[in-house]
């Protein structure tokens, strides 16, 4: 049989009543957001699509004025030139450089995409709360109202609004936005469908909170994670939108540019081999669409609750 150990008092620490440091937190307290910033930290793609969106926003401010050109000079000496170290994007048709063309284009498709997107969260958040809290016949009236609205083809809808205002940036918005609201409608009818249930609503009914309050202090903060991720793709949506109606001819009027303008202008060109008037436009959205989708991706795992550490 094995010889015991035996014990001494060397082998022992005495316990320190401080109650202080058995309460004490061992990690920092940390609020929501600063949670979601602390994961969204970590998405190397999310944060590479941040990065390139606020370049974007950057250039668009300064882009124009860089070079010392203006976007409507007309210099038909110098037409169809490619880059060079005098116009770093070359230029078009008309001899106008192309470089200040593409990023006051860019101040013109992100104005029109976070105008659509801001138009489209309002709207939508205001219809689709008020129809889930009002519930029963208003609720049905709303979105069979909404369903209709819908219905209509979205080209038919921008026709008529342009033979109906003169083309610029304000009626392109408010086409896009007639029924551009509601797919974010019908997501916020859902959110508060599932929240109404819950018994914190209940207890705010109860205390005689009117709807007004308990849609904006309780039922709007528990959406906001699937909103902000929704706000997000709508303005690549809204900026590819643009570009096609620009392609189309119903954009903004000449010699303003937009992206989309820009490739409807390289279009006649293209025979003659000046291809990178339509590749600089081309990839500035689709830059602009990955860099908004992939941050969105991230922002939406960010919010997630369920995947909290």
């Amino acid at each position: 049989m094995e010889k015991q150990m035996k014990l001494t008092e060397d082998m022992f620490q005495p316990a320190v009543d401080n109650f202080k440091e058995a309460e004490k937190i061992t990690r920092p307290s940390m609020s929501y957001w600063a949670d979601v910033w602390r994961r969204l930290k970590t998405n190397k793609l999310a944060m590479f699509g941040l990065v390139i969106i606020i370049i974007l926003l950057i250039m668009a401010i300064i882009g124009p004025y860089l070079n010392g050109y203006s976007y409507y000079e007309q210099d038909f000496t110098k037409k169809n030139l490619k880059p060079n170290a005098e116009h770093w994007f070359g230029t078009d048709t008309s001899g106008r450089d192309l470089f200040t063309r593409a990023w006051y284009g860019a101040r013109i498709s992100l104005f029109i995409g976070f105008m659509a997107a801001l138009v489209d969260f309002v709207v939508g958040v205001v219809y689709g709360g008020i129809s889930a809290i009002k519930g029963g016949r208003t609720d049905n009236v709303m979105m069979r109202i909404a369903e209709v609205l819908y219905a209509i083809p979205y080209l038919l809808m921008v026709i008529l609004v342009m033979i109906a205002m003169k083309r610029g940036i304000w009626p392109i918005i408010i086409a896009m936005t007639i029924t551009g609201w509601i797919p974010m409608a019908r997501l916020v009818r859902g959110q508060v469908l599932q929240l109404k249930e819950l018994e914190f609503v209940h207890a705010a009914n109860a205390m005689g909170a009117n709807m007004g309050w308990i849609l904006r202090k309780h039922m709007i903060p528990n959406t906001l994670g699937p909103i902000l991720v929704n706000l997000t793709l709508t303005v690549p949506t809204a900026i590819f939108a643009e570009a096609t109606l620009s392609y189309l001819g119903l954009g903004v009027q000449p010699p303003q540019a937009s992206w989309g303008t820009l490739v409807n202008d390289a279009l006649g060109s293209i025979h003659i081999g000046n291809l990178y008037q339509l590749y600089i436009p081309a990839i500035l959205i689709s830059l602009t669409m990955l860099a908004f989708n992939v941050f969105g991706d991230g922002l939406r795992d960010a919010l997630d609750p369920r995947l909290r550490n």
